[in-house]
């Protein structure tokens, strides 16, 4: 691996390890159980390859163009996240395991659209990996490259958070501890949803 590349790997892992609505939602679902946490970061993982997609295509440049478009984007993302922190809050004592479907197929949804909404994830690769691209280097395959490696590093990471939520679920899952962590939890997704309308809603 060369120097470019490890340099990278470390600016994704930090960028990917920031908390944010991703990270809330994966803790989120693995209180539920941990077949939940691990499918909504799997959720998260294919949120971040439509993220990857549209910048190696370029599609995330016309975001950047289109502050409309953008603003639009940012306001039903916002809205998502915000009635997931709502729904969350509205909770009472510790949640119960969905059986069925919904028991991956919920938490699969809500990790991808959490993440696919956010167009801030486009514009942040998209601007992060021209740096690292080598000057006269084919563009496509290192990008796919570096593509690749993000996407690898946001699956082990939510996986690991949705595992450490778990291991820990016993003590978390307490009534009076699942009560503290639903309403952080509650509160950090109203507080993301409401950061993601604020900026569209002034700028108009």
């Amino acid at each position: 691996m060369d120097a470019q590349l490890i340099a990278f790997t470390g600016v994704s892992a930090g960028l990917v390890a920031m908390p944010g609505a991703d990270f809330t939602v994966v803790v989120r679902n693995a209180l539920v159980s941990r077949r939940a946490g691990i499918a909504c970061a799997l959720g998260i993982g294919a949120g971040m390859l439509v993220h990857v997609t549209l910048a190696v295509l370029g599609v995330a440049a016309v975001l950047a163009a289109v502050p409309a478009l953008f603003r639009a984007l940012q306001v039903v993302g916002g809205v998502y996240v915000l009635y997931l922190g709502v729904q969350t809050l509205r909770r009472r004592r510790g949640e119960v395991a969905d059986t069925g479907e919904d028991s991956t197929g919920r938490p699969l949804r809500q990790g991808f659209v959490t993440n696919a909404l956010n167009p801030k994830a486009s514009l942040t690769f998209l601007s992060v990996v021209p740096q690292f691209v080598p000057a006269g280097a084919p563009a496509l395959p290192r990008t796919l490259l570096l593509a690749l490696i993000v996407l690898a590093i946001a699956l082990v990471w939510f996986q690991a958070v949705a595992l450490l939520v778990d291991r820990l679920g016993r003590w978390l899952r307490r009534p009076r501890a699942a009560r503290a962590v639903t309403t952080v939890t509650g509160v950090a997704l109203t507080a993301f949803g409401v950061g993601l309308l604020a900026g569209p809603l002034m700028a108009v």
